[in-house]
């Protein structure tokens, strides 16, 4: 996984470029209208059912734009929101208000979605024992703030992206000459490059699941598009080996038939590629 700082560059990008792709050279509607010092306060008003997230994230932005605007937060990251509640007051300059509105409202939208569809997968889960992870089937150029979501909905974070996880998937093990080649290469890329990086492998059938304890060295081994049947099978033969994970077309409606069969995590790119936008706007008061 990726560091704290290396977290935080990536929202510092998203902020940067994000400003830069709606405010170019010049908000000119507000330059147009309303005078550099004027003032007003806003309102977040929720106008739907969920769990809100994006709010630290808005503080960012906000702090960006402009360092003398000033929130007073009623609602937190992760807490369960209804139709009619106000999320936040912000007030200070008219201009810098408008400038940052957009990618506020984009992001916690998108967000919120994000978390409260995660939280729906770990309500379904609760008492299983098994954990709900997101994947890299995110929107580009916004990964961090898609991941962050899911952790406020009570999800975990998969790894965030090529760089900080081996991952051996079908067309690796395909390209490798099979598993266990790609395995022993993997490791010996490791050792030669100096790098310590956990090694999850995807298993399409239980001799693969065979050859890679064969090999040992794994982190985790993914069981992909398994039955429920086989799936259990799998989890009883790879025993405390190490770790296991379902994944491959996994709903809410499946998700705790999987769990049941004993996997430690279940992988969803439904978490993120699959939600509709919580409606919020941010209205001048």
């Amino acid at each position: 996984m990726i560091s704290a700082a290396q977290f935080e560059k990536e929202i510092e990008l998203i902020i940067t470029n994000a400003i830069r792709e709606d405010i170019g050279d010049g908000d000119h509607s507000s330059l147009a209208c309303i005078p550099p010092d004027a003032k007003g306060k806003a309102q977040l008003l929720v106008k739907d059912n969920g769990i809100l997230a994006g709010v630290d994230f808005a503080k960012k932005v906000f702090e960006f734009v402009d360092p003398n605007v000033k929130l007073d937060l009623k609602i937190k990251d992760g807490e369960k929101v209804k139709k009619g509640d106000v999320a936040f007051y912000v007030e200070g300059a008219s201009q810098s208000i408008l400038k940052a509105e957009r990618l506020v409202l984009n992001a916690m939208q998108r967000m919120s979605a994000i978390a409260t569809k995660t939280k729906e997968f770990v309500d379904k889960l609760e008492g299983t024992g098994t954990k709900i992870l997101d994947t890299r089937k995110t929107t580009p150029g916004i990964r961090a703030l898609e991941k962050w979501a899911v952790k406020i909905g009570g999800g975990e974070n998969h790894r965030f992206a090529l760089y900080d996880m081996i991952m051996l998937k079908d067309n690796h093990i395909d390209f490798a000459g099979g598993v266990a080649k790609a395995i022993q290469k993997t490791k010996k890329y490791l050792e030669t490059n100096n790098l310590d990086l956990k090694i999850i492998v995807e298993a399409r059938d239980m001799q693969e699941i065979k050859e890679i304890l064969g090999e040992g060295g794994v982190y985790r081994i993914l069981i992909d598009n398994f039955n429920y049947a086989d799936t259990k099978k799998a989890v009883e033969f790879i025993g405390d080996q190490c770790l296991t994970e379902s994944s491959g077309g996994i709903t809410l409606e499946t998700a705790r038939k999987y769990a049941e069969c004993g996997v430690d995590y279940i992988s969803s790119g439904a978490l993120t590629h699959s939600v509709y936008n919580m409606d919020l706007s941010l209205k001048a008061m």
